[in-house]
């Protein structure tokens, strides 16, 4: 499996495609093993895209198409700017509250991203914030949506790894928050830094806020209604997804009446681009996966690790190192469907509460999205922005800084992580 890896590397540094990079190299795992039966090949092709969990991120994506198109985002983005237009760098923190809150509704870092770009972008640059400050910030931010549910990044952790989606789910309130803190302070510093003003010299009144937060209640109760039906038993993660589809419908058509025919094609447009890449990922990952158990390499790194290491804080910090360098040349998908089947058994071995680590492995493979050489969401704000990747990723070291704070306390504190998952499900056995 090593040589398949090895050759599965070589295809992505020379431009192949992603998809296409794993199939090819899948394949060739099969070629070098002629005991293993070809039928093989095509069953964990089709039974890894037929997964009744996974049926919750094409629905997920669909209800982000459509929540962006229906007034939802358009209201979150006027709350958040009530909140924070008196800090520093004011629109920054706007992009940084709004990835808070977009966090129950999009679940997608880059598309979170590329969305709040489009939108907040130009009036950065209006403002005189450099473009690749900008690029940076909305960049970045969008990372907070990699633990805020229902994260797409939890959802395929929590199925290939066999653990509780809904645990999970809870999990990242706690850390998506501190996330948010710490990316406002940044953001706070380098506005600072740069010379870039508050919007208004005082905070918004109570009044102003209660009405936004009313304008947006819609929005608001979405990732609360989620958590509480899943919680009790009313749907499963994967009917969530469904859930998610009719509310944004609902809002959409019958409360803000913001959602036309037109806006509604192209979300089902948008939606199908979307997923035709991540089926495709998804389809030839499960070949993959399969090469990961059959020689037996989680047992392998298990044992490897632990004879270098027996504390657990030494291990997290070499996986996350290793998860580093993997999100700079591979997508973020990808990594947790080949990665998630090899670790989730050393972490076990360790002690390590696998919803925990879900938290911490998630945000730094996300992160990943955010990070040069091949950052889909590094290149797509640039792009948007009209900058060079370098000049985005030199404004970005004071969130990267925010990234890692985020994941010490992840790291030292485990039971803050699990404080809500353990309360709302009971401490896991």
């Amino acid at each position: 499996m090593l040589s398949a890896i090895g050759f599965f590397l070589v295809l992505l540094f020379l431009g192949m495609p992603v998809a296409f990079a794993i199939a090819v190299s899948g394949f060739a795992f099969f070629l070098m093993r002629p005991e293993i039966p070809w039928t093989i090949l095509v069953q964990k092709s089709l039974s890894t895209t037929q997964s009744f969990t996974m049926l919750a991120i094409p629905l997920f994506i669909f209800a982000g198409n459509l929540m962006n198109n229906t007034g939802i985002t358009t209201r979150l983005i006027k709350l958040a700017n009530v909140l924070t237009g008196h800090m520093y760098g004011s629109i920054g923190q706007v992009s940084v509250v709004l990835s808070t809150l977009m966090g129950g509704v999009s679940g997608s870092a880059v598309a979170d991203a590329a969305m709040e770009c489009r939108i907040l972008g130009p009036e950065m640059t209006k403002r005189g914030y450099a473009p690749g400050w900008a690029a940076a910030v909305n960049c970045l931010t969008g990372l907070i949506v990699a633990t805020i549910p229902p994260s797409m990044g939890l959802i395929l952790y929590g199925t290939v790894g066999e653990v509780s989606i809904g645990r999970l789910f809870v999990a990242g309130f706690l850390p998506g928050i501190i996330m948010c803190v710490f990316m406002m302070l940044a953001t706070s510093w380098s506005a600072r830094h740069l010379g870039y003003k508050p919007d208004h010299e005082k905070p918004s009144s109570l009044s102003e806020i209660v009405k936004c937060c009313a304008e947006s209640i819609w929005a608001l109760l979405f990732p609360v209604l989620l958590i509480v039906l899943i919680r009790f038993g009313v749907m499963t993660p994967s009917e969530s997804g469904a859930f998610a589809v009719f509310y944004a419908l609902v809002v959409g058509a019958f409360i803000y009446k913001e959602l036309t025919l037109e806006s509604f094609k192209k979300c089902i447009i948008d939606s199908v681009k979307d997923l035709s890449v991540i089926t495709m990922i998804l389809a030839f990952s499960g070949i993959f996966s399969y090469g990961v158990v059959f020689d037996q390499l989680p047992k392998t790194l298990a044992n490897m690790l632990i004879g270098f290491t027996s504390n657990k804080f030494v291990l997290i910090f070499l996986i996350i190192i290793m998860l580093t360098v993997f999100g700079m040349f591979m997508e973020t998908t990808v990594i947790t469907l080949i990665v998630t089947p090899i670790l989730i058994p050393v972490i076990s071995q360790y002690g390590i509460d696998p919803v925990h680590f879900g938290i911490i492995m998630m945000t730094v493979v996300t992160m990943g999205c955010s990070t040069p050489p091949v950052g889909v969401a590094l290149y797509t704000c640039s792009n948007i922005m009209n900058c060079s990747v370098e000049e985005t990723t030199r404004y970005a070291v004071p969130l990267y800084i925010a990234i890692f704070a985020t994941l010490a306390i992840c790291i030292f504190f485990p039971d803050l992580v699990l404080l809500l998952p353990n309360l709302v499900y009971g401490v896991a056995a």
